[in-house]
């Protein structure tokens, strides 16, 4: 058994098949560019890695500039609606 449950004839096969279908002058460029490919996708998974094991960096207040009033921020805000507004299960049957 070869590489990855393919015999020797396979194998030889599939490159004949590839051969014929791109040229000898184009597998070259194919190898290397698929060999870029690999690389790049290697560096961007190392990265993200990093990025998912490395701590988070601390955290700074931003003032919001954009408030036109004179107001402190109290904190988060909840809406609250009239009584009027909803409407019952119960009503929608009748």
């Amino acid at each position: 058994m070869g590489l990855g449950g393919l015999g020797m004839w396979e194998m030889l096969l599939i490159f004949l098949v590839v051969l014929l279908l791109f040229g000898a002058k184009r597998l070259p460029e194919i190898g290397s560019s698929l060999g870029k490919g690999i690389r790049e996708f290697k560096g961007s998974i190392r990265e993200i890695e990093r990025e998912v094991q490395a701590p988070p960096p601390p955290r700074e207040s931003v003032t919001s500039s954009s408030n036109s009033t004179d107001e402190e921020d109290e904190g988060p805000r909840t809406l609250t609606t009239a009584p009027g507004d909803v409407q019952d299960e119960d009503e929608d049957d009748t």
